[in-house]
């Protein structure tokens, strides 16, 4: 088997090919950051609409007296 040198060149390109692909790994990252605290706030806004409907069904039920 052949033996491959690995000169200053190729290792500072390996280095830039690195660099490039955390990069992107850290955009990736934070994009998936925005879109979970997003969808958090929407489950809150849904979950307080189901809250509150309860609640107003709950106050109904009760002033017809049941």
């Amino acid at each position: 088997m052949e033996r491959v040198a690995w000169t200053d060149e190729r290792l500072d390109d390996l280095a830039q090919r690195l660099d490039a692909g955390f990069d992107r790994v850290d955009r990736d990252f934070r994009d998936l950051r925005a879109e979970v605290g997003a969808l958090r706030s929407a489950l809150i806004r849904v979950g307080g609409g189901i809250m509150a409907g309860l609640i107003g069904l709950i106050a109904a039920v009760l002033s017809n007296g049941v």
